[in-house]
């Protein structure tokens, strides 16, 4: 058996997976912050890291998978450092804090369920883990690691810098950035005179008159900086130090450089043993942001109430496109690619139900059929499916097991159209096939089809036809065209049979 190799952020390399605990595997990875609703930026990393989880479940790890939901002190290290996103957001909707949070909780849950995420293990939020962040920040002041000004904490980058081999790695070492660098550019901010150097990141932060979020400390009135929250809650979860840390490479700087540091002075370890990150996602070729007025609400991928898009998309249809690239690559979301997607996904699909029926005959010798490349068919097949498992234990490679699923779609389609004779397959290497596709397409990519809409829809063009067989029947030859012309236009194109039946395809 081939063993599972991911690509470690921290290493730059792929390695063996071993998780520290034979069998069990703990992942944490960073959720959303719930003050506003869930956009495109958000499928890529829960749909890559939903995979990642089915996966380790499917070679028969335990997986603890703990996504944690940002609910308060979420406040800009780059821009006004006192300005929390949800105490913001809930004075423009003139809503409760907590209102605002569970508002978008809901609709970062439902948008999860639509795109058939497996929930979390456990999904802890930051408002329900005040008191674990103070005990941890209290120890990392203990060791001199912290300091308090005004009733605001800060992390002593530059003081851990010095003494890291005694606890951890160097603050930079995971985005490969030098604290000089760091120096350079960083931009002057709000209250920066209470730092000791620039490069210093808030554990707590004072909270003035006028902010809405706030509870009581050893330091005063105030709310956790954002970075503590995550090391707080993965260490409560996960323990001093778990498996996989993942996120959008978005994440590695500063987020998780100051996970690293912040855990590694409380607990003298690296948190997590391998980090994984999922690239960036552009819209027509720009990166998403509000200035491109390009940051499209799930909500609007799936009804298509956003200017640049053409056309609603499925669920489905934005979760098989995010598997048809590896994780690690850039993506881009145009409306060309994504219906280009949707009519793949749906050429899959079609194969692998009609793939779900077959049954199979014995092989003989007559039936022996050859590929196009001249390989034996029983052989290409076996080779297609037993790369499955090495493409994904090659770092979660679901782009290049997808390939290989479309190579093996024109063979179901000529065993369907009988092109191919049933028999050309070994009924062992049938069953195979049949077992495979089912795992991978809907346990480990996580796909499905929409059955109830499917059979309804089905049920109407079976109606059309019964009203088009009747119009023919009472020579009504103006109805019975008026249905076949406009269902083609639909892209339904029905076919009449020598025995007068009818039948349909779709486009």
């Amino acid at each position: 058996m081939v063993s599972l190799k991911v690509y470690n952020s921290l290493s730059r390399k792929k390695e063996v997976f071993n998780s520290i605990t034979e069998g069990h595997v703990g992942m944490y990875v960073c959720g959303p912050t719930v003050s506003g609703e869930s956009h495109l930026g958000h499928a890529r990393p829960y749909i890559t890291f939903d995979v990642i989880h089915r996966y380790l479940k499917h070679l028969g790890y335990k997986v603890r998978y703990v996504r944690n939901i940002t609910d308060a002190g979420h406040f800009e290290e780059e821009g006004r450092e006192a300005e929390d996103k949800i105490a913001k957001k809930a004075l423009l909707e003139r809503l409760e804090p907590m209102e605002l949070v569970q508002k978008y909780t809901n609709l970062f849950h439902w948008a999860m369920n639509e795109f058939n995420t497996i929930a979390p293990s456990i999904e802890p939020t930051a408002t329900g883990h005040i008191i674990e962040q103070i005990v941890m920040i209290e120890k990392i002041i203990k060791d001199g690691y912290a300091y308090e000004v005004n009733g605001s904490v800060y992390f002593d980058v530059e003081k851990y810098n010095i003494d890291f081999s005694k606890v951890g790695m160097p603050y930079g070492m995971l985005s490969g950035r030098n604290l000089e660098d760091q120096l350079d550019t960083t931009r002057d901010l709000d209250n920066q005179e209470e730092k000791r150097n620039r490069a210093d990141f808030a554990l707590w932060k004072n909270a003035p008159p006028e902010h809405i979020m706030r509870w009581p400390s050893p330091w005063g009135e105030g709310f956790p900086g954002w970075h503590v929250e995550c090391s707080a809650m993965s260490n409560k979860y996960l323990g001093d130090q778990f498996d996989i840390h993942g996120g959008g490479m978005d994440l590695q700087f500063p987020h998780h450089e100051c996970e690293i540091a912040q855990s590694a002075v409380f607990n003298h370890k690296t948190m997590a043993k391998y980090w994984i990150h999922n690239n960036m996602i552009t819209i027509n070729g720009r990166k998403m942001g509000k200035s491109y007025n390009n940051v499209i609400k799930l909500s609007e991928m799936f009804t298509g109430g956003h200017p640049l898009l053409e056309q609603a998309y499925h669920p489905m249809t934005i979760r098989f496109f995010i598997l048809q690239s590896h994780y690690r690559s850039t993506l881009d979301f145009g409306n060309e690619a994504l219906k280009a997607a949707e009519k793949a996904f749906k050429r899959l699909w079609e194969a692998y139900l009609v793939l779900q029926k077959l049954e199979a005959l014995p092989l003989t010798v007559d039936s022996k059929q050859l590929s196009e490349d001249g390989e034996d068919l029983n052989s290409k097949v076996n080779l297609l499916i037993a790369d499955f498992d090495e493409f994904m234990n090659d770092d979660f490679n679901t782009a290049k097991v997808l390939a290989n699923m479309f190579e093996l779609v024109p063979i179901i389609n000529g065993i369907k159209d009988k092109h191919i004779p049933i028999n050309a397959l070994e009924p062992a290497t049938l069953k195979l096939l049949q077992t495979q596709m089912k795992v991978y397409i809907e346990d480990v990519f996580g796909l499905k089809h929409d059955q109830e809409v499917g059979n309804k829809l089905d049920g109407v063009l079976h109606l059309m036809m019964a009203l088009r067989k009747e119009a023919k029947a009472n020579k009504d030859f103006v109805t019975s065209d008026k249905i076949r012309n406009e269902l083609s236009a639909l892209g339904v194109h029905l076919k009449d049979e020598k025995d007068g039946g009818m039948s349909y395809s779709v486009e």
